[in-house]
């Protein structure tokens, strides 16, 4: 046996993966009649569909979204290019910063006054930035799919017993049926998440890339071991308890885009209440029900820990985006006490 296959077989082991005394042969596809089980080999399905998402987001953004986007008076404006100069591309491409004593350097190096410097530097910047049509499309293609993937969500899961208790996750596994759109649900999730992982390195960049990038790792992982495991239905409640906010983030973003300042601003509290809810109170109790719940219910084996520690590491992302939104908030709310101190004071003048 190749060393590959021992690794397989090791990495696959039922004593790491399934409930004591259970076989991969007793939860294969057809092993009883009266359950249908997950099939691994459906996993392939989500990589060419993940290619039909980006035909699909490439056809809306430039058929329809970026007309829309044109009729609100967004322009696909682009910053005027710096003048190409092979000693200043150079230390760009080796570091985008510029402090003092870089200035001087390239000075000497370029025959170039520091402010000629400098200004070569901001158009370099400049650039490389998208346009704010390019973002309003990206952030509507976002909105859309966020909204379209929620409500299908919610129209599945209305009806199942988990849903609603928690602890029908547990019961009976690991001998728990997938139903026809229960395997739609996951497999177009799965193929969002990994079009996003892709187009990713060709969207704007975000000041938390590698945080999604992360995320979205996680997110596909979780759901692949799930899926082979036969956790799927803990697994769709990850999945919608994760999609409400981000309409609300996506749509403040777009209305932004489109200088509806004070749409954006009750929209974006909107979505902090909504992902303080979902993400901080939902989650957290979905990571309770398998971590304390599950235990009282089943035998605990070794992906018990995994599953935790991966849904734990998403919890910590959560911890870090909450600060960030809540900081945000903050701001915003300062810089509104601030303008309406300077109004008060202009009108006692």
């Amino acid at each position: 046996m190749s060393i590959l296959g021992s690794f397989g077989e090791a990495f696959w082991s039922t004593r790491i993966w399934l409930p004591p005394n259970t076989t991969w042969e007793d939860i294969a596809p057809g092993s009883r009649l009266d359950v249908k089980h997950a099939d691994y080999r459906d996993l392939v399905w989500p990589l060419p569909l993940a290619l039909v998402v980006m035909i699909i987001r490439f056809a809306l953004e430039r058929y329809w979204i970026a007309p829309v986007g044109k009729s609100l008076g967004i322009r696909n404006l682009k910053p005027k290019k710096a003048p190409f100069n092979k000693v200043l591309q150079k230390a760009f491409e080796t570091s985008s910063k510029l402090d003092h004593q870089k200035i001087i350097e390239l000075s000497k190096h370029t025959d170039l006054t520091k402010r000629q410097v400098e200004r070569w530097w901001r158009l370099r910047k400049a650039q490389d930035k998208p346009s704010t049509l390019t973002k309003f499309c990206e952030t509507t293609w976002r909105c859309i799919y966020y909204t379209y993937s929620f409500i299908f969500g919610v129209i599945v899961l209305w009806d199942k017993p988990w849903f609603w208790d928690l602890k029908n996750c547990w019961y009976g596994y690991p001998h728990q049926s997938i139903t026809d759109d229960i395997w739609w649900y996951y497999m177009i999730s799965m193929s969002f998440y990994w079009a996003l992982s892709v187009t990713q390195f060709f969207d704007v960049k975000r000041k938390d890339f590698w945080q999604m990038f992360i995320h979205h790792m996680v997110t596909l992982l979780l759901m692949s071991l799930s899926w082979v495991c036969n956790l799927h239905r803990v697994g769709s409640l990850v999945l919608v308890v994760h999609d409400c906010a981000d309409i609300f983030l996506e749509a403040a973003k777009l209305t932004k885009y489109a200088k509806y300042q004070k749409v954006c601003d009750t929209i974006f509290g909107i979505f902090t209440v909504v992902w303080i809810i979902s993400r901080l109170g939902f989650y957290p109790r979905i990571i309770y029900s398998s971590s304390v719940e599950a235990p009282k219910i089943l035998p605990m084996f070794p992906a018990y820990y995994i599953f935790n520690s991966l849904l734990i590491m998403l919890l910590i992302l959560h911890l870090f985006w909450t600060y960030m939104i809540i900081k945000i908030v903050l701001d915003s709310l300062q810089k509104g006490l601030y303008t309406e101190t300077q109004v008060k004071h202009y009108k006692l003048y």
